[in-house]
């Protein structure tokens, strides 16, 4: 055989086995840049939040019970019932980084406004046992919760979702899942605050580069795409000053949601104090909607 052709199967060869070699290490590192990514997005702290001061008095320790959770997996609440009977209640989706004891003086002020609040840790926060969370598992988790809060409060008239930052796209997911699920509403509206449009959008603006970073995303929430369904009246909310979250996100979110909908853009407040710094401006916004909470 001349030379030439030996080096030219050699050449084949290896190429071949470069090949078959990437075949072998994509999906290990396409796994290994999936996990970094969700760590990237949960960045969950461990243990309690330093300025966790302890439950206040009425508010309940839960487990949520589902068929979709393993042996090892757990879904830990807090269930919160307003001193009235008839009082609306809501469904409380938190956002990245904080668990529980790092919501509660968010969760206080939702309760003061009169809800009964139902407030949920995604599976790998808290006290819920579970691998590193993913957008499917947050959604899953998300609906277990739901149903949970349907059996508090059967009436949907008095059931609200709300979520934020991160929650927020858990609770425009869940609201869409929601409508088109059934052909009566199942909620009486849903309030995102200090959100985003999806998670490309946000990954663009926190790294201020116009390349196309959501290309290397496997976690998309889109709620762009999705607000326009849900079906129910939207009320979103998001500080001015808010230095991690654009508030233009919450205006493009406002722009694609239906009517009815209202925006509130509160002054002064940043990415965590938006209901503090709302004061009554959000029960006048929900009331525009005719959500009334009395």
């Amino acid at each position: 055989m001349p030379a030439s052709w030996i080096t030219l199967l050699r050449r084949r060869r290896l190429t071949l086995i470069v090949m078959a070699s990437l075949l072998v290490l994509l999906p290990i590192g396409c796994a290994k840049l999936e996990q970094t990514e969700r760590e990237l997005v949960f960045r969950i702290e461990p243990g309690t939040a330093r300025w966790f001061a302890g439950l206040p008095a009425g508010l309940e320790d839960v487990q949520l019970q589902s068929p979709e959770l393993a042996a090892d997996e757990s879904l830990h609440a807090w269930w919160w019932p307003s001193s009235r009977q008839d009082a609306p209640t809501l469904l409380y989706l938190h956002g990245s980084r904080w668990n529980l004891t790092g919501q509660l003086f968010r969760i206080e002020q939702l309760h003061a406004m009169g809800f009964s609040v139902l407030a949920v840790d995604y599976r790998g926060f808290g006290q819920s046992r579970g691998a590193l969370p993913s957008e499917r598992s947050v959604y899953q988790d998300a609906q277990i919760a739901w149903q949970h809060l349907a059996r508090l409060q059967p009436d949907p008239a008095k059931r609200f979702i709300y979520g934020h930052s991160l929650g927020g796209a858990v609770a425009v997911n869940l609201a869409r899942e929601l409508a088109s699920e059934q052909d009566e509403a199942q909620a009486a509206g849903l309030i995102v605050e200090s959100s985003f449009t999806n998670l490309g959008d946000i990954a663009a603006a926190v790294t201020n580069t116009s390349l196309p970073v959501r290309w290397l995303l496997s976690q998309e929430f889109d709620s762009l795409s999705k607000i326009g369904e849900v079906g129910i009246p939207v009320l979103i909310a998001h500080g001015r000053d808010d230095r991690y979250v654009p508030s233009r996100f919450s205006e493009a979110l406002f722009a694609a949601a239906n009517e009815p909908k209202q925006l509130l853009l509160i002054d002064g407040a940043n990415h965590n104090n938006g209901l503090r710094m709302a004061g009554n401006s959000y029960r006048q916004a929900l009331q525009a909607l005719g959500l009334a909470l009395n």
